[in-house]
């Protein structure tokens, strides 16, 4: 495989991380997933936004993020993933530093590291579904930023596989947040329910996309807080992301949710998302 690190494209087992870096050492950086469809990027540009934005957030200079999108189709064209399914994944830290949690100093160059795998979509839980369980959200406060410390993330999603199931559904303060790795949504009487963002979810790509195409599907879309003693209320509840697109939750904690199979909007959704996906330019 061939990645790229620090300016140059190279074998992947060529590439060495300082145990310095501010990465390894402090979880100080930031990460974001592209799709590639055939070959295609898709919404190459909102990732890089949001990951400038992250970048931003975290005070990380000295990265022009608009050049990663090149970065990004070499690395597709270098390991002949033209004709598939990939994901793209990109990490920026702070660079490389004596430890210390003070910022390095001024010129310490940031490290970026970007690999471009094959992928193939969940089809099964996309037709089926899948399950989910509840969690406390025990992560930092600012879950907008998609930020590499992820180990409240690791520990909920262990516990969720444990349990017999795919996601983890955050709540925090009685109310629904987010997936441990996708956006959650919400389905009552053929309405979209979408939890406000704050700064305890992301601003997902894929979440953005589910909402405009809910309107070009004439799909009503509401934005407010969900409270975890709704969930029983609920006809669906989808988790949507990257590499997800779009999978129904056809049970939480054993409980189905409603009859317990994808139910006809998460159906027209997806039919719609990969309608688009077929336009990519």
């Amino acid at each position: 495989m061939v990645v790229y690190y620090d300016g140059k494209y190279s074998p992947k087992e060529e590439v060495a991380i300082s145990p310095d870096d501010r990465g390894f050492l402090l979880a100080d950086g930031v990460y974001d997933v592209i799709r590639s469809y055939q070959g295609k990027l898709f919404k190459c540009r909102e990732h890089l936004e949001r990951l400038e934005r992250g970048l931003k957030e975290l005070r990380i200079k000295g990265v022009e993020t608009n050049g990663l999108e090149t970065v990004a189709q070499q690395l597709v064209r270098e390991n002949k993933l033209e004709g598939g399914n990939a994901l793209v994944y990109i990490q920026v830290t702070r660079g490389v530093a004596v430890r210390c949690h003070a910022f390095p100093p001024p010129e310490t160059m940031p490290t970026i590291y970007v690999e471009a795998n094959a992928y193939s979509s969940p089809t099964q839980m996309q037709e089926n579904g899948a399950k989910a369980i509840l969690a406390p959200d025990q992560r930092w406060s600012r879950c907008d930023i998609k930020a590499i410390g992820l180990l409240a993330n690791v520990l909920a999603s262990q516990k969720a596989r444990e349990a017999g199931a795919f996601e983890a559904i955050f709540y925090a303060d009685g109310l629904l947040q987010e997936g441990t790795h996708s956006s959650i949504l919400f389905v009552k009487k053929d309405v979209v329910i979408c939890p406000p963002l704050t700064n305890r979810i992301l601003p997902s790509v894929t979440r953005s996309v589910v909402i405009g195409l809910a309107a070009t599907e004439s799909i009503d879309v509401e934005i407010r807080p969900c409270r975890e003693g709704e969930l029983s209320e609920f006809d669906e509840i989808l988790m949507v992301g990257t590499g997800s697109e779009i999978i129904p939750i056809t049970a939480v904690h054993g409980q189905k949710v409603r009859h317990g199979y994808p139910g006809p909007v998460a159906k027209r959704l997806q039919g719609a998302f990969r309608r688009l996906v077929h336009k990519i330019p």
